[in-house]
């Protein structure tokens, strides 16, 4: 299955789940409309650093969804790259830092 398969199963399932719960739906989109536009940082950044938390989360579809908006707003594979080197070094850290936590009961 491509990419583009998964984005567009994801994509299918948030619309079953709109339908089932459409309230909810539109109170999320309303969040999502306001944390995008609003702020210091550029929607282009935020969608990075969501992306870099879908890594960190292990979200497959959230990663789906933000690379393609990525994409769409002409993202370079450079940026992207330097995104993901820090989703890694996020991955890690906060593994060193429990594991520090971990030391202290002994």
């Amino acid at each position: 299955m491509t990419w583009q398969d998964k984005l567009s199963e994801t994509r299918k399932g948030l619309r079953n789940l709109n339908g089932a719960i459409p309230e909810t739906a539109r109170a999320f989109g309303t969040l999502s409309k306001s944390v995008k536009e609003g702020g210091t940082l550029d929607h282009k950044t935020k969608e990075f650093i969501a992306l870099g938390m879908s890594i960190a989360v292990r979200c497959e579809p959230c990663i789906s969804l933000h690379t393609d908006s990525l994409f769409k707003m002409g993202a370079t594979r450079e940026e992207l790259s330097d995104v993901l080197s820090m989703a890694i070094q996020m991955g890690g850290g906060p593994s060193m830092m429990y594991a520090a936590k971990a030391l202290e009961c002994f």
